[in-house]
């Protein structure tokens, strides 16, 4: 494969015929620079992210698929203005985890591993455990103890080891790492390749819009995969002269666990104090992100944003897009109700052209967004 891994601390470089997902100082890896693909290497047949193989650093006759990608864009009316609507929640095991699991897991088996372990709020774990079932690894998956307990089914079910960890989302990290030294640490958020996946995001986005890029692209942003996934792929789209300009991408988190929205008022390249606290947008309570100078790089360089929300939003976000036939958990709420305050500040205007990314469905916390919506069913006799 034409590809290494680099250290961005160092600049060194190490083959990827062996799995790595830290540096031997204990940073984080990186991959170096793709060149990406044209119109014309699009694999018009194929109806995943495998469409664009030619991008992807992985040979595509080992790629381990479930037919990931390729979710549809709608349009939808928010705020009083036209946006579409990116149902990343319509994937596999119901959450765009799986753009970059694909490929994460098709590069670990292609190196022969049998067990790996991961940590996730959710999401990310119930990926991968259907991805390691599809390639035949045995899979370890740590989750807070208050996760969402149909994603723990989702876990188990598919014959992971599913383990709940008390504390925090960061007590679950810790702990995944403290197990690293036994078994293959395939951390989503740490693991290069899963980004080989996630910027087909890109791809697909201007692809639906015939061939162009919209003005604002809105993602949440916890570790930041959605947001470090739009800039790969638009930056190698540009590059090769498929796209003019870049879009501006917004980065939205939730307000109880903001560690990227304190640094970016901040004007900082780096964490800065603030205080985390608890939130129904599980899926992104991350407050100690890994690659923070890249994701604050990649919204400062497209002229983007990063936006924090109530938790008080999230719910009434929840809720109008419930309403609209969307039915997303809290975490992908969090980034409607981040277009909101776009549209109120006027950042966002009518006439430009909008994509609103939906990353979760809400078959995955049925109960609790019928608590946080004070949701009943009524009990109608004959």
């Amino acid at each position: 494969m034409n590809v290494e891994y680099i250290d961005p601390s160092n600049g060194q470089c190490y083959p990827v015929d062996e799995p790595m997902w830290q540096s031997p100082a204990g940073g984080y890896l990186n991959l170096t620079p793709g060149s990406g693909l044209k119109r014309s290497d699009i694999d018009m047949s194929c109806r995943s992210v495998w469409r664009y193989a030619k991008a992807i650093r992985v040979p595509a006759a080992d790629a381990v698929t479930l037919g990931e990608g390729w979710t549809p864009m709608v349009p939808m009316r928010w705020e009083g203005i036209e946006v579409q609507a990116k149902l990343e929640f319509m994937m596999p095991t119901g959450s765009f985890k799986d753009r970059g699991m694909t490929v994460m897991i098709s590069y670990l088996k292609r190196c022969g591993l049998q067990q790996v372990l991961e940590d996730s709020s959710g999401n990310a774990g119930a990926s991968l455990a259907a991805y390691a079932a599809a390639a035949g690894i045995q899979a370890r998956i740590l989750v807070p103890e208050t996760a969402s307990y149909p994603k723990i089914v989702q876990i188990a079910a598919m014959g992971a080891d599913a383990v709940t960890i008390p504390g925090s989302r960061q007590d679950v990290a810790d702990a995944a790492l403290a197990m690293s030294a036994e078994i293959f640490y395939a951390s989503h958020n740490r693991q290069a390749f899963f980004a080989e996946g996630t910027k087909t995001l890109a791809y697909e986005i201007w692809e639906q819009y015939g061939f162009d890029v919209p003005d604002h692209v809105v993602v949440p942003l916890g570790y930041g995969a959605n947001v470090l996934g739009c800039e790969h792929g638009f930056r190698e789209l540009l590059a090769n002269g498929e796209i003019a300009r870049m879009p501006k991408i917004h980065g939205v988190q939730a307000a109880n666990c903001a560690p990227y929205f304190a640094a970016y008022v901040a004007g900082s390249d780096h964490l800065v104090a603030t205080r985390i606290e608890t939130t129904v947008a599980e899926g992104i309570a991350s407050s100690q992100p890994t690659r923070v100078v890249e994701v604050l790089g990649a919204i400062r360089s497209s002229a983007g944003s990063i936006l924090a929300v109530s938790e008080a939003e999230i719910v009434s976000a929840l809720g109008t897009l419930a309403r609209q036939g969307l039915y997303v958990e809290p975490t992908s709420a969090a980034a409607a109700a981040g277009l909101s305050q776009l549209i109120a500040r006027g950042e966002i205007k009518a006439g430009e052209a909008t994509v609103l990314v939906l990353t979760g469905s809400g078959l995955k916390s049925g109960d609790r967004i019928g608590a946080l919506l004070g949701l009943n069913a009524r009990h109608l006799s004959a």
